[in-house]
């Protein structure tokens, strides 16, 4: 697949460890080099600041999606390549997903958790279908993931659920796992009813 635009959620905290940050360079850097544009959250600080310094200063394109009442608070970014406004952290979620090639997770706050969590719920439902991809940046979520993997296991989502997200732990590897996502297709909606008399859904590569 061609890949023109992500979606990358991310930190907004400035004061986290070193890792994080050089990642998201190195992977802002990666973006520029492929020539493909980022739409995050404008935010000016932390992972999401440094990636939008970073692509900027390579000359890559940035959009940046902010609820007007964060823009009062002066946490947007003065300097991306657009800036959109809107009402709500609802619309934001919304307008961030719309027409980019892929999602791309890296570690942040609940903010971010959420984000993510939407974006997977969209996904099983057929609402999005774009791959996403969790960047596991020095483990960071390896509790999210033990989550999901129990949610499988305990029948709360079938093991072709796993289908939605793909993982990888370096930054210099979102581009090649965007491309080896599989394809997800919206009539798969039917699977989010769990059914309860079908002994496969239980199983998992693990077992």
């Amino acid at each position: 697949m061609k890949i023109e635009s992500v979606c990358v959620f991310a930190a907004s905290s400035p004061a986290i460890p070193d890792i994080y940050l050089d990642a998201a360079r190195e992977l802002a850097s990666a973006l520029v080099s492929n020539e493909i544009s980022m739409t995050y959250g404008a935010g000016a600080v932390g992972i999401m600041g440094v990636m939008a310094d970073t692509m900027l200063e390579e000359k890559g394109r940035v959009t940046g999606v902010i609820p007007s009442f964060m823009v009062k608070m002066g946490w947007a970014h003065d300097r991306v390549s657009r800036l959109v406004k809107v009402k709500s952290m609802h619309d934001r979620k919304r307008r961030m997903i719309r027409g980019v090639d892929a999602v791309v997770a890296m570690p942040g706050g609940v903010g971010t958790l959420e984000e993510v969590m939407e974006v997977i719920t969209l996904k099983q439902l057929g609402q999005f279908l774009k791959p996403i991809v969790i960047l596991n940046t020095n483990g960071f979520y390896d509790p999210l993931l033990k989550q999901l993997e129990k949610m499988v296991i305990e029948r709360f989502m079938r093991p072709l659920h796993n289908d939605i997200w793909q993982v990888c732990n370096e930054p210099s590897r979102v581009l090649d796992t965007i491309e080896r996502a599989p394809d997800w297709d919206g009539s798969r909606i039917k699977y989010a009813a769990v059914d309860q008399r079908n002994d496969d859904i239980i199983r998992t590569s693990g077992q």
